[in-house]
């Protein structure tokens, strides 16, 4: 499955099956070849991004890569952490409003380095002011009693997917165009988990009534 040509074929539903299809040839290594001059050339005048992924700088969470996607077919937003700020809200919005992009994904991932400084307390000139974004997900995880810090994985990855959730909260707390355009339909908004151990990638759906 291709992206239609036109954006006014795509809706909500048909961007996230594009992703799920994409991801599928990527866990299968059945990756589309492509010629990425041609592409970066056919979509230099006119790009049509069908959905916006919120994610974490990682080097191993490249999305274009993991949802087989080519140049010009997705907005790729990336950050530490994957936290939400004021550029990135405004980023979304100019996503969803103007370059008409009818998905956004928020994808954690496990093994999160900015998730295990943030459960080691560090402390760093401009990172804290990062890290408490995902400080205030501690408290919630409630789960593990022992080893509470980054050392302890399985503590790291669910404190990953509580924060994730949050972004997503705030998007639609923060940004009334955001809040509009998923109350309406316009839009749909998916927390994921990427496991940078297997490929595969874990979509929440089900918080989102998909």
């Amino acid at each position: 499955m291709t992206s239609p040509n036109n954006t006014s074929d795509m809706t909500p539903d048909l961007a996230f099956k594009l992703l799920q299809t994409g991801h599928e040839r990527f866990l299968s290594g059945k990756t589309i070849q492509r010629n990425l001059l041609k592409e970066m050339q056919h979509s230099r005048q006119e790009p049509q991004p069908f959905a916006t992924i919120l994610g974490c700088m990682d080097s191993r969470t490249p999305a274009e890569l993991i949802f087989d996607q080519g140049m010009g077919a997705i907005f790729n937003l990336r950050i530490a952490g994957n936290i939400v700020t004021p550029h990135i809200l405004g980023s979304l919005e100019f996503s969803i409003e103007i370059a008409r992009a009818k998905l956004i994904v928020v994808m954690g991932h496990s093994d999160c380095a900015a998730v295990k400084s943030a459960c080691n307390h560090v402390t760093t000139e401009h990172f804290s002011c990062l890290l408490h974004e995902i400080s205030v997900c501690l408290p919630q995880e409630f789960t593990e009693i022992s080893n509470r810090t980054g050392n302890n994985e399985i503590f790291v990855n669910k404190v990953a997917l509580l924060n994730v959730h949050r972004s997503v909260q705030q998007l639609l707390e923060r940004s009334s165009i955001i809040r509009q355009f998923a109350d309406s339909g316009k839009i749909k908004i998916i927390p994921a988990m990427y496991d940078v151990s297997t490929g595969a990638v874990t979509f929440h759906t089900s918080e989102q009534g998909v």
